[in-house]
């Protein structure tokens, strides 16, 4: 049997479920990427994403991926032979850092056992010995697509002024912004990275670099050659709301639908519904008898949940039962948990409904693979969301 009926329960954490009114932005009619229409709508997402950014300072948007995204961030504003801070947190750190190495960067990667995000004080320790200031970056993953780990922003902010050092501060948000509170001025991030498939509820296509002075003033001195990634090429022509190559104009008709569906919610109602919704998850996984990943409560995800796998019973299995029986795709194990972890999405267009039929879904695949388990996963989660009721 090759049909299905009703919708395929697409519960990855990225590329999310992109709502009608998105899908039908993006299907209008392709118009001119020079002309006034264009120009006004440009302004208006422009505009749009310094409020989701949390920032006065501008945000450059290219047709890529996040990948895309990262390496507009670094090649704007280090040179070759510069070190960097970062921390192995997980699949995505570990390209990002791998990444940085290809450019002919040092990379100081501090291994952690991918339940952990980056911490503070290791932050902290690191930038006080570095009396000549060779680390020239702070690159840090804010939520870890692969761990559903999460890392507190605001205070390796904190622990940077602590240690009264120059280096820039650069955050991954591709798998957050959108869903979890972030706050790229207040927390003085210099460069913050993201892309439009994951909270803003997009297809892939979009990059974002959000940059402060300090950034533009490195990417005006530091000696990487670049041309496509250049901020100052792409500055210049968003002075007029233009773009220096041909932009993706169907997806920015789409991201300036996102930005209404945001705003029309709330952000903080957004933030507060991603919350409910993994606090539910994590306590249908807790009466399951199964093990969330992430090991520090201040660091769960509220984008995703990753879920431990009994001694035993591979990951990949389960998923497929429950692709094959239910029609649900879940997040795969990648690198060095692949097979040993299964990954639930609960973010963007996303409401009560469609979580419990995800855990229930669940549910059911952990009986049909006979994965050693305890019913009453979704009752637990039906009881938390009805007592956490908006």
């Amino acid at each position: 049997m090759t049909f299905k009926s009703g919708r395929h329960f697409l519960q990855i954490p990225g590329p999310s479920n992109v709502p009608d009114r998105i899908l039908h932005a993006i299907g209008q009619p392709t118009i001119d990427h020079r002309g006034p229409e264009f120009q006004k709508i440009s302004k208006e997402v422009l505009l749009g994403l310094q409020r989701i950014f949390k920032t006065t300072g501008p945000v450059l948007i290219f047709p890529t991926s996040g990948t895309g995204a990262w390496e507009a961030s670094l090649i704007n504003t280090l040179s070759p032979g510069d070190k960097v801070l970062m921390f192995e947190t997980g699949h995505f750190a570990t390209l990002w850092a791998n990444m940085a190495r290809k450019f002919g960067l040092e990379v100081d990667f501090v291994p952690t056992n991918w339940r952990h995000g980056a911490d503070p004080q290791i932050v902290l320790e690191k930038l006080k010995k570095d009396k000549g200031h060779l680390i020239k970056s702070v690159n840090i993953v804010h939520n870890e697509t692969s761990t559903g780990v999460k890392s507190r922003i605001s205070e390796i902010r904190k622990a940077i002024d602590a240690a009264n050092h120059p280096a820039l501060f650069m955050v991954d948000t591709i798998s957050s912004l959108g869903s979890v509170d972030y706050c790229h001025e207040e927390w003085k991030v210099d460069v913050t990275i993201s892309c439009s498939q994951k909270g803003l509820m997009l297809p892939p296509g979009l990059g974002f670099n959000a940059v402060s002075e300090k950034a533009l003033a490195a990417s005006r001195t530091n000696t990487f050659k670049r041309h496509f990634w250049d901020w100052n090429d792409m500055l210049k022509s968003n002075e007029i709301y233009l773009y220096p190559s041909t932009p993706c104009t169907n997806l920015l008709f789409g991201l300036r639908e996102s930005i209404k569906i945001l705003e029309e919610e709330g952000l903080d109602n957004v933030f507060a519904r991603h919350d409910r919704f993994a606090e539910a998850t994590r306590r249908a996984v807790k009466a399951w008898g199964l093990e969330v990943l992430c090991e520090e409560p201040l660091e769960y995800s509220s984008v995703l949940t990753t879920v431990m796998m009994p001694e035993g019973k591979g990951a990949d299995n389960l998923r497929k039962v429950i692709l094959d029986n239910f029609n649900m795709s879940l997040g795969n194990g990648l690198s060095k948990v692949a097979d040993k972890v299964f990954r639930i999405g609960h973010l963007g267009d996303l409401s009560d409904l469609t979580l419990i039929g995800t855990l229930a879904g669940v549910e059911m695949g952990l009986e049909l693979a006979k994965v050693d388990h305890t019913k009453g996963g979704v009752a637990a989660a039906m009881e938390y969301l009805i007592e956490k009721a908006i």
